[in-house]
């Protein structure tokens, strides 16, 4: 009986000490990590998508693509449908930058912009900080590339030798895990709540 009750407490301290660490969402950065060498181009153009579980060519894509697969393969979670049934209740509470009139499920998801909306609407809002410390695996960031482009990673488990977590995206020539967290202008830092 002595060893149920000092398992069973040692179960709940390992609980509220994870709890205490933070999020655990390196299920997300593993699905990441498995589009590497499979998504190998990058194609912006706007594609006709089924509804919901669309998605374009999983050779190529674009950064948004990334998080897109790994929240589906890792959790099943399909922001196509999220941020579309979203933008339906509420779209004039989402960027207006494309002159589109009402939501649009073939790219919606696709943008980050909307993305960074939908996230702070989830209430997954942290500070863009250039503390490395403040980065946990699955986070996701948003950054400005060529001082005008929106851009989004995923930060890894894995770490530069001077600490700086890894980031996976896809930038431009397919699904990579590089050293480039503060390479440009963070713009957000978004945690998924489990």
């Amino acid at each position: 009986m002595k060893e149920m009750v000092m398992i069973l407490g040692c179960t709940v301290m390992f609980a509220l000490m994870a709890a205490q660490a933070g999020t655990n969402n390196v299920d997300i950065v593993t699905a990441a990590r498995r589009q590497i060498g499979v998504t190998v181009g990058y194609d912006p153009a706007y594609r006709k998508l089924g509804y919901p579980g669309g998605d374009v060519p999983r050779t190529s894509g674009v950064c948004t693509d990334v998080i897109i697969r790994a929240l589906r393969d890792a959790r099943k979670v399909d922001l196509q449908e999220l941020v579309h049934e979203d933008m339906k209740s509420s779209f004039t509470k989402y960027p207006q930058n494309w002159g589109l009139k009402k939501p649009d499920a073939n790219i919606d998801h696709r943008r980050v912009p909307n993305l960074q909306c939908y996230f702070k609407r989830k209430g997954w809002s942290l500070k863009a900080t250039k503390t490395a410390s403040g980065y946990e695996p699955g986070d996701f960031v948003t950054a400005t590339v060529g001082g005008r482009l929106p851009h989004i990673m995923i930060v890894s488990d894995r770490k530069a030798p001077d600490g700086t977590p890894l980031v996976i995206h896809n930038i431009g020539a397919g699904t990579k895990e590089e050293n480039c967290l503060f390479t440009y202008p963070l713009t957000g830092h978004y945690r998924m709540k489990q």
